[in-house]
């Protein structure tokens, strides 16, 4: 009897696995099919063969433009002097105004900007930072005294969260972070980051020191150290990778890009030596973790800072540097020259305008085929 009662259960079991299994083959397929479909649709794009850019002066002041940003359109920058500005793509006119504070000469080369404000970091002590306020007026939310103390870069993630970096004034690397859109920031102590080496700090030459995509984050140093510090989390918690960019007192990473999560790219070299370009570009596929140098004693010597073009699937980057500006369809492999002229900074408005700034100047892009 309990052979009868058991042979059809067997047989039930059997014929839900069997079904199982075909559902199991099925999606498989179905995610083999979906799979397919992306790469093809990946390995179909096919990169803009850049042949030239037409470059249009929009301002000419006398002051040395390292930070610039977009900011609803239109372009937000600051310099030297006390200097910060607006330029209106609508009435394409600029506006100008200085910040005062104690007398002080400031030279701003980190800013950014969120839906509703623009904000100023100066580099060296005192370190000030500045933001936009409801009155119109520019409001210090950050001051830090310390003889060491170089402000960088700095970045928001959203409206409310934003991250500086700057040189070490301790035994790590100088981040402050704001959770109320800027109205407070604060120090993060180096028991929560890693420690840099000795003569590791990183390069105020671009305002690309920081990058960020969703709540992930990469910073990188130069120096005696090329690394990139990253967190997964908005800056609760740091790991650091080590990359093969050269290094030295002058030497290191001076920028950072990353397309999507996975694709970045740093760029650099010695700037006393520009021509130099041994072991100055690298790009990694796994996030950060790894770094693979690419167009390894090839032109471009040193740049200051690299930018993916949008919607260029990490083939296609534009770099500039006092040394001009060059042009990759192949993730970095190989560059075109494309402009003797310097700039030192850079940001795209979409795949093909872009503004740069540089000593006494920005312009407009208009990268073309």
């Amino acid at each position: 009897m309990k052979k009868h009662i058991l042979v059809p259960f067997v047989l039930l079991v059997l014929a839900v696995s069997c079904k199982e299994k075909q559902k199991d083959k099925e999606v498989v397929r179905e995610e083999v099919r979906e799979a397919a479909e992306v790469t093809e649709k990946v390995e179909e794009y096919v990169p803009k063969d850049i042949a030239e850019v037409d470059i249009v002066e929009i301002y000419d002041g006398e002051v040395s433009i390292r930070a610039i940003t977009v900011m609803q359109g239109n372009l937000a920058f600051a310099g030297s002097k006390n200097i910060y500005g607006i330029y209106n793509t609508d009435s394409k006119t600029v506006r100008t105004s200085t910040v005062d504070y104690d007398s002080l000469d400031i030279e701003f080369r980190a800013v950014a900007s969120t839906s509703t404000d623009f904000y100023m970091l100066s580099t060296a002590n005192p370190a000030i930072l500045v933001k936009t306020g409801d009155n119109g007026q520019l409001d210090l939310v950050y001051k830090e005294e310390h003889e060491k103390v170089f402000y960088d870069s700095m970045t928001f993630w959203n409206d409310l969260e934003g991250i500086a970096m700057g040189d070490p004034t301790e035994s790590c690397i100088s981040v402050i972070i704001t959770r109320d859109g800027g109205k407070t920031w604060k120090k993060l102590s180096c028991d929560v980051l890693p420690e840099t080496a000795e003569g590791e700090a990183a390069f105020a030459a671009s305002d690309t020191n920081i990058k960020v995509i969703g709540d992930k984050t990469w910073m990188v140093t130069g120096g005696m150290q090329s690394r990139v510090f990253f967190s997964p989390d908005k800056g609760e918690t740091w790991e650091v990778f080590d990359t093969p960019i050269v290094t030295g007192e002058t030497k290191g990473i001076y920028s950072v890009d990353f397309y999507d999560e996975d694709n970045g790219i740093v760029i650099g070299g010695d700037y006393k030596n520009p021509g130099d370009s041994v072991a100055n570009k690298a790009v990694t596929v796994d996030g950060g973790k790894t770094w693979q140098l690419v167009a390894n004693g090839q032109s471009p010597g040193y740049r200051s800072c690299v930018q993916y073009v949008p919607g260029g699937q990490a083939k296609e980057i534009v770099t500039v540097g006092f040394k001009g500006v060059d042009y990759s369809k192949d993730g970095g492999r190989t560059w075109k020259h494309l402009s003797d002229e310097a700039f030192y900074t850079l940001r795209f408005l979409n795949d093909s305008i872009a503004y740069a700034a540089g000593n006494n100047r920005i312009a407009k892009l208009a990268f073309r085929e």
